[in-house]
């Protein structure tokens, strides 16, 4: 009787000890099962029957590698990022100028990079990634990780440019009345100022062309900025097409280049105009206003056509930078042009859509 009380008690004491080690390792730190302790389905005696690994049992834990440590990724903004955007831009893979963000097109630009240096293309710049590509390229300078910067190019409108186009004429370079808009003939003043000042010859307004202008320049005054135009005399209504002679009228002549604003027979201005080349003849005929667009941009020339007021097709009166500058060295793609701007803004403001249009000989 004392045997089998002792040997129950014996049997109580071991499976409080095999329930403590269970309620000690259920969880680990991360809330995860621990693996050491023995199955549900084994016992105290099978666990220890197990070949000790130290003793050269057959059975060996699998080790898994530790992850590779990022060096840069997505959103991360530093000096190690312009730098490596600096690199990258050695390799071709980087085609704008540093920032220090890693944004979107740092994420492609590591993407491309490590598919064509055979590396996991993840876009995330891991060690491995980050020895290929400083072995592969140099040391970035102070110029490459902070280029200069653009303060003006083609195809800006502003007083800025207004002002470059004035200081450009100071020092020979513009011999045109400032405009505001950066176009062709801008583009080729500024590359010739570049060159006579032994700048890099772009044609683009960087940070040292800058300084350079505006140090050999003095600040423009009013009228330098906007000097008086000539406006052509009122031409006579007499002098008209007799159709532009009742209603509301854009009267286009070609034989004496002018644009008339007709309003019941009373002239109330006239100016200047251009018109299509030989292959791209602006078409003699009448026509109505069908549409006005204040700020238009061109998408067939990618050119601005500010003022533009429809009248046949794609052919239009408006305000052109080229005519103000070149006059009537150029030729339009077929529309009106006028190099008036204060003249054709008040004229975009008085005609309405559906007044006549008349253009001929």
């Amino acid at each position: 009787m004392r045997a089998a009380l002792f040997r129950k008690s014996v049997l109580s004491a071991a499976a409080a000890l095999v329930t403590g080690a269970v309620l000690l390792t259920g969880c680990s730190a991360e809330g995860q099962a621990a693996s050491d302790g023995p199955s549900a389905g084994e016992s105290a005696g099978e666990e220890s029957s197990r070949p000790d690994d130290a003793e050269g049992g057959e059975e060996e834990d699998e080790t898994e590698e530790p992850a590779e440590r990022v060096v840069l990724g997505f959103g991360d903004e530093s000096e190690q990022v312009r730098e490596l955007q600096a690199r990258l831009e050695q390799l071709g893979h980087f085609v704008a100028q540093p920032t220090g963000y890693y944004g979107d097109v740092t994420l492609g630009a590591v993407s491309e990079y490590q598919r064509e240096a055979g590396l996991d293309v993840s876009g995330t710049v891991y060690e491995s990634t980050w020895a290929a590509l400083t072995d592969a390229t140099e040391t970035p300078g102070e110029e490459d990780m902070y280029p200069p910067q653009q303060v003006m190019g083609y195809g800006d409108n502003s007083e800025q440019v207004r002002e470059l186009q004035a200081r450009l004429k100071q020092v020979g370079h513009f011999e045109e009345n400032p405009t505001g808009y950066y176009g062709d003939v801008t583009t080729a003043a500024v590359r010739a100022y570049q060159e006579s000042a032994g700048i890099e010859a772009t044609g683009t307004v960087f940070e040292p062309t800058w300084t350079a202008l505006t140090a050999e320049t003095e600040t423009p005054t009013e009228e330098e900025m906007y000097p008086p135009v000539e406006i052509p005399e009122v031409e006579p209504a007499q002098d008209l097409d007799e159709r532009c002679l009742t209603g509301r009228v854009l009267c286009i002549s070609k034989t004496s280049r002018t644009l008339s604003w007709v309003v019941d027979g009373e002239v109330r201005m006239t100016v200047d105009v251009r018109f299509g080349a030989e292959e791209t003849p602006t078409r003699e005929g009448e026509f109505e206003v069908y549409w006005k667009s204040r700020n238009h941009h061109s998408t067939l020339y990618d050119s601005p056509m500010p003022y533009a007021m429809f009248f046949d097709g794609g052919q239009a009166v408006h305000y052109s930078q080229d005519f103000a500058a070149n006059g009537y060295n150029g030729a339009s793609h077929g529309c009106v042009n006028v190099r008036d701007e204060a003249a054709i803004a008040q004229l975009f403001d008085a005609v309405n859509e559906g007044d006549k249009v008349i253009v001929y000989w």
